[in-house]
């Protein structure tokens, strides 16, 4: 399976080759400042799974039968929130 990294997630193109994925950016396919719905149509067409925290191009996807992972703000807030718990828990709960 290969992925699509819409602009807000190109940095972690490296990181997620080392997981052994195929990862293209948005930007390296010519589509930095592109419309939602170009994103999208790139990704069907090559079909590759975008990767985005677009609200609307996970929607646009989802309506068009693209493959995507849709990666919310608040996903992101809880994954924080968990690793700096488990990392700082003695310091998180007694206020230092």
């Amino acid at each position: 399976m290969r992925l699509l990294l819409d602009e807000m997630f190109a940095g972690l193109k490296e990181h997620l080759e080392i997981f052994g994925w195929e990862v293209q950016t948005a930007q390296e396919a010519g589509l930095k400042g592109s419309k939602d719905k170009d994103i999208v149509e790139y990704a069907r067409k090559q079909d590759l799974v975008l990767i985005t925290q677009d609200q609307k191009s996970s929607e646009l996807a989802e309506l068009k039968g693209v493959k995507f992972v849709y990666v919310s703000r608040s996903m992101i807030a809880k994954i924080a929130d968990s690793e700096i718990r488990k990392k700082y828990q003695k310091e998180a709960f007694t206020g230092y």
